[in-house]
């Protein structure tokens, strides 16, 4: 498989912008560090608490492992009581 890229679109309840923000944070550079992951950068909208993240991948494998590593897995269990919903993501392919 090609190389393909996520961006996610995060929307925590207001109360818990900064601690699903920096939940995020605390696991950029091991998530960079990972095998198969060439990019992994949060933006933010602090006036709308959204968090946006713009990842690429090797491929799909990597993020199913990524998805696994403990540290994710933590994340996505906070999330649980921090999200206005779920995270909307779109994967997209790179063209020309």
């Amino acid at each position: 498989m090609s190389p393909f890229y996520l961006f996610a679109e995060i929307s925590p309840k207001p109360e818990h912008f900064e601690e699903a923000r920096d939940a995020v944070m605390s696991i950029v550079q091991q998530t960079r560090d990972e095998p198969g992951c060439e990019r992994f950068d949060l933006f933010e909208n602090e006036a709308e608490h959204r968090l946006y993240l713009f990842e690429e991948w090797r491929d799909q494998a990597d993020l199913d492992a990524h998805y696994e590593k403990p540290y994710t897995a933590e994340v996505f269990s906070k999330y649980e009581n921090w999200l206005l919903r779920a995270p909307a993501v779109s994967k997209m392919q790179k063209r020309a």
